[in-house]
């Protein structure tokens, strides 16, 4: 039996977010296009001789991306949309940014979460225009390793059923032409492969894990069949993961050399398949083995365990040990974490760690003996030293969540009378403007922090900072015109990490980055113990800004299903209860809120969709008790109390009915990016509460015009109720820069103003 160790991809972002770094100073344009470009390189090279030193077999190239990877491939098959048009002899770089992230000309590309992951992708736009290959980007990455470190990779590229899938702009009819289309461009770029070298090429195809009716999975089969046809020489591994395989009867029968399946999160499905079908004698198994989405060691006999039963089941001949998706999900070593608690930092498994793991359990499987005595034992000690650790022992918080009744998730009032009731106490002009919550955390509110928590100032010093840096926003949305202010958050790192510092059961890295969206990075808390509320975290400076107006001012929290799947949660009991203890902590903080005279209170849940299953028949289970958590951090308020919230990329027409079930009396999305795609939904789906339009996108340096978000606003009150109608920016403003925050929320109260002068005139 052949046996390799790999992982489907490694984090680029660097142990230190050296990438982000890079990306950003070109941007600023303090480096040249070349230094830009060498210092890619640098960093490239610099990741697979690290993971050459892991003791990985065989390595992935492909995997490295300068802002997005399907953005990459986007803009390689010359998939460019037409309103970039505009933009003047651009450099491939210039037109590739401005794709990201805008440019004053051009608004950006729509973004939305990759799978359940809080990862953003830019989606694909097919306009059905004739495409070509533009260079080959992962040809030349191959050729680097190769020349540069004698490295012969593997390279990786998104499958293209999953790329179409995830791509949008075409109908039933369209779509065939686009499959047909990027066939012979994929094809090219394997043929090119091979010729170069390149023994394997993984084709990823998570998209093979959704539920497909027959036809979808005709279609991929002829997809591949004609792939193969063009490829005859390549051994292509069709890589999934996230959950199980669809239709694994059929689709382990493709016709490529290898398939990768999710021995983690689709491992009891997969596994009975496997009973069920068995595995094509000749083809090679990539079992994804070691979790690439939780910072967890692994149970290494519990994972030999389940590698010697595939053995038994599929009769592989060829296995590749690997992760169960790419390690870009999980920070990158833990070896630079020196604040840990020991029992804490001995279960910890980062992208390095999970390397040495596989590479230890490949050794296991071909020698029958461990490379390091002890490592089993070593494993379950680390395991049940954190497991017994009186954090996970709290015995108020066990007997307040076996104690929760069906009343702490409902409101008293229906929304109807609750609207009236918000209306005649809030006196709010129609279509009230607002923002998310945060504001541009200026150099000198980082400085100013990182001083405080390096004790350079004392705390009577950076709370007066804050106090004064809320004051000056305070008067800035007062100028602006906003109808309903917010204190800014300067206090706040991060909208997760700030709830987690002030309850118990959680942790702190010092440089457990993963990226989010572009080069923004986000350092998720660890949730390893029993979470409980000891304290106010959030009245002091709420109340503190409601003393310095006459408008509203609102409470903002971060909800308690965001907080769960924007962080690394333990393992040892079931998420529902996780978040059934972060909704008991916000259900205090909400009431202190309200006992300080607080009368608007945000409860943001972006990442709600983020944990869904990919199966749709799978969904009613997650949402029945991510819907009560929320319910249970929301409804022991008063009916005059207006409770808010905020989502952000959720595709409103597939979710419709969790979003309701929210009960919250206005919820904000996001409008700017999906070209009006939300319009178009509420005319299909009409939603009775309140909902805020995020009018223009924040992620992008660019100002929105007047006109620019009039339109929109126009739009959205044909299928809008002027009594719901909320008007604000698609998420917080914390990463942008303070003079186009001013400009464009400026241009978006003058837009909300315009629309009152003409209902009053109709």
């Amino acid at each position: 039996m052949n046996v390799t160790s790999t992982v489907i991809g490694y984090p680029y972002i660097g142990a230190k977010r050296e990438w982000k770094r890079t990306l950003e100073k070109f941007w600023k344009k303090e480096i040249s296009e070349e230094q830009f470009e060498s210092e890619l390189k640098s960093l490239r090279l610099a990741r697979l001789k690290h993971q050459q030193e892991l003791g990985l077999d065989y390595i992935t190239v492909g995997d490295f991306t300068k802002y997005d990877r399907m953005l990459d491939l986007a803009t390689t098959f010359n998939l460019i949309p037409s309103r970039y048009d505009v933009l003047k002899n651009p450099t491939s770089n210039e037109l590739y940014y401005a794709m990201a992230r805008g440019a004053n000309e051009v608004v950006a590309s729509e973004m939305t979460k990759w799978f359940n992951t809080n990862y953003h992708y830019i989606v694909p736009e097919y306009e059905g225009k004739t495409l070509s290959l533009n260079g080959n980007y992962i040809l030349d990455q191959f050729l680097e390793a190769k020349q540069e470190l004698g490295i012969l990779t593997k390279p990786t590229i998104i499958g293209p059923y999953t790329f179409v899938d995830l791509a949008k702009g075409y109908d039933e009819k369209t779509r065939a032409a686009f499959f047909l289309q990027l066939i012979p461009l994929y094809t090219q770029i394997v043929n090119e492969l091979v010729l170069a070298g390149a023994e394997w090429i993984q084709f990823e195809e998570p998209s093979l894990t959704k539920a497909l009716p027959e036809e979808e999975i005709l279609i991929i089969e002829e997809l591949y069949k004609q792939i193969k046809e063009e490829t005859p020489n390549a051994n292509i591994l069709v890589q999934t993961y996230f959950e199980a395989l669809t239709s694994f009867e059929r689709l382990t029968q493709l016709p490529v050399a290898g398939i990768g399946l999710d021995f983690v999160h689709g491992a009891k499905e997969n596994l009975k398949a496997l009973q069920k079908f068995g595995f094509p004698k000749n083809k090679t198994l990539s079992l994804g083995i070691i979790n690439g989405r939780d910072i967890w060691s692994a149970n290494l006999a519990e994972v030999v365990s389940t590698i010697r039963t595939v053995k038994q089941l599929g009769q592989v001949e060829d296995l590749w040990i690997s992760s169960s998706c790419s390690l870009q999900h999980v920070p990158v070593s833990k070896d630079v974490e020196k604040k840990l608690s020991l029992e804490l930092w001995d279960h910890l498994a980062f992208a390095d760690e999970k390397i040495r793991e596989i590479a230890h359990i490949t050794y296991f499987i071909k020698k029958g003996e461990w490379l390091k005595e002890g490592i089993v034992k070593q494993s379950l000690q680390v395991i049940e030293a954190l497991a017994t650790h009186p954090i996970r022992k709290n015995k108020d918080v066990l007997d307040a969540v076996n104690a929760l009744k069906t009343d702490d998730f409902t409101r008293d009032v229906p929304f109807a009378k609750r609207q009236q009731i918000q209306k005649e106490t809030l006196q709010l002009p129609d279509y009230p403007t607002t923002t998310i919550g945060s504001f541009p955390q200026s150099q000198t509110v980082k400085k100013t922090r990182a001083a405080w928590r390096k004790k350079e100032i004392t705390d009577a010093e950076y709370a007066q900072f804050v106090k004064e840096e809320t004051a000056r926003w305070i008067h800035i949305q007062e100028e602006i015109g906003l109808d309903v202010l917010v204190h800014g958050e300067f206090e706040r790192t991060d909208m997760v990490e700030y709830f987690g510092e002030h309850l118990t059961g959680f942790a702190f890295t010092e440089f457990a980055w993963v990226v989010s969206y572009g080069s923004r990075c986000v350092k998720p808390p660890i949730i390893y113990g029993d979470v409980e509320w000891t304290h106010e975290m959030t009245v002091k400076e709420v109340v503190e800004a409601q003393q310095l107006t006459n408008k509203y001012v609102k409470g903002m929290l971060t909800g308690p299903i965001t907080i769960l799947n924007w962080s690394f949660v333990r393992n040892d009991i079931p998420r529902q209860e996780v978040a059934y203890q972060l909704g008991l902590a916000l259900r205090k903080e909400v009431a202190a809120l309200e006992a300080a005279g607080i009368k608007i209170i945000q409860v943001d849940e972006p990442a709600l969709r983020e944990g869904l299953p990919l199966r749709k028949e799978n969904w009613k289970d997650y949402l029945t008790w991510a819907v009560n958590a929320f319910k249970l951090a929301t409804s022991g308020v008063a009916t005059d109390t207006q409770i808010h919230t905020h989502m952000c990329y959720c595709e409103f027409n597939n979710f419709i009915d969790p979003i309701r079930a929210l009960d919250a009396d206005v919820i904000s999305l996001e409008t700017s990016r999906s070209h009006g795609e939300l319009i178009h939904s509420l005319k299909v789906n009409p939603y009775e509460l309140g909902i805020g339009l995020g009018v223009y996108d924040i992620h992008s340096p660019r100002v929105p015009s007047i006109e620019e978000m009039s339109t929109i606003l126009k739009e959205s009150l044909a299928v809008i109720p002027k009594e719901q109608f909320w008007v604000n920016p698609d998420c917080g403003l914390k990463t942008r820069q303070e003079p186009e925050t001013v400009a464009a929320l400026k241009n978006m109260v003058a837009a909300a103003k315009q629309l009152r002068q003409q209902t009053v005139l109709i």
